[in-house]
């Protein structure tokens, strides 16, 4: 049953008026008592109705800022559905969510986009990163002198003030991948992680996971060097070919980012499809068809629609009624996909 003004009310020995100037900020309240109605709403998970936000809202409009990166890559489109999802939830309250696409990874350019949201009036920015002290530095001066709640999202940056990261627990997936390779490899041998960007966070936790587990957990394994393919499937392509070359016993590769064709093409030419397993990594529409085809074993999903999703309803929940997010990190599912269940 849901949680009335009114239940807070007795709780709180106040008036209903005075629950409701608290939790919608609109009217002059005793910090204290305001503070004291809050806590008890949250304790019994007080949620406020869309009518309530709307009125609330046209008071006090709420912006929220989101900046994407690398969106010419297919996972960022689907991302980009999550984000437009909460962008017209939110809309429909009222709330204006500015969304800024960057092409690959550029760090200045997403500085200055910040800077831009600020001065446009965001309360809070959903920020997918990528490793850079300058960036670093920008966040912790936006916390420092403006008090800016940032979520990171698909990619988490370290050492920061940001209020949370929703992604995927990328060391984890890494593991991950690392099991399903021993269990399909036909023989004992050196296998391959090719990721993306060196400056993105969550490929090279990724790499790393599968390494790490491939040398601890799987001797008959051979963790090679990480190698990076910069989202580009022409570049991939070279990489796997190299490695075919070089290595005749190669037992796998694991694609972390972009550019799974250009795997599947180096390998088809050398006819060794289906001789060399593969493990990508994402749903979009190009590496499904190589998973049904047989040209991949495994996909690992992270769920691409709710990381646009809830970075930005976290930052409205927060913005609109003070609640933090839960947890420092919002995971989101590890999936599986073989060919016969994509």
């Amino acid at each position: 049953m849901a949680v009335t003004l009114k239940q807070i009310a007795e709780l709180a020995g106040v008036s209903r008026g005075t629950v409701d100037r608290a939790l919608y900020d609109r009217g002059r309240v005793n910090p204290e008592v305001a503070a004291h109605i809050k806590q008890i709403a949250a304790e019994l998970g007080y949620q406020p109705n869309r009518a309530g936000r709307a009125l609330a809202l046209a008071k006090n409009p709420i912006r929220i800022g989101v900046i994407i990166q690398s969106v010419e890559t297919p996972f960022i489109q689907l991302v980009l559905e999550g984000v437009h999802a909460a962008a017209d939830e939110l809309g429909e309250m009222g709330v204006q969510v500015m969304i800024r696409q960057i092409q690959s990874i550029d760090i200045p350019a997403v500085q200055r986009t910040m800077d831009e949201l600020v001065e446009a009036g965001c309360g809070g920015i959903a920020l997918l990163p990528a490793e850079s002290s300058a960036l670093r530095i920008k966040i912790r001066r936006l916390h420092e002198e403006r008090q800016l709640p940032i979520v990171t999202f698909n990619s988490d940056i370290a050492d920061t003030p940001r209020l949370c990261f929703v992604g995927l627990n990328n060391r984890l997936s890494g593991q991950t991948a690392a099991g399903l390779m021993h269990a399909i490899v036909h023989r004992p041998g050196p296998v391959l992680a090719i990721t993306g960007h060196k400056d993105k966070r969550a490929m090279q936790e990724r790499a790393n996971g599968f390494n790490e587990e491939i040398r601890t957990a799987y001797p008959s394994l051979t963790a090679l060097p990480t190698e990076y393919c910069y989202d580009d499937a022409a570049r991939a392509y070279d990489i796997t070919r190299r490695a075919a070359s070089h290595y005749s016993s190669l037992a796998g590769i694991l694609i972390c980012t972009n550019g799974q064709d250009g795997v599947c093409r180096a390998l088809a030419e050398r006819g060794l499809t289906g001789k060399i397993p593969v493990i990508g990594y994402d749903l979009t529409p190009d590496n499904c068809n190589n998973l049904r085809s047989g040209r991949v074993d495994f996909l690992l999903g992270q769920d691409s629609f709710s990381q646009g999703y809830r970075p930005i309803m976290l930052l409205f929940d927060y913005l609109f009624t003070g609640k933090a997010p839960e947890s420092e990190y919002v995971y989101t599912d590890i999936v599986i996909k073989t060919r016969y269940l994509v």
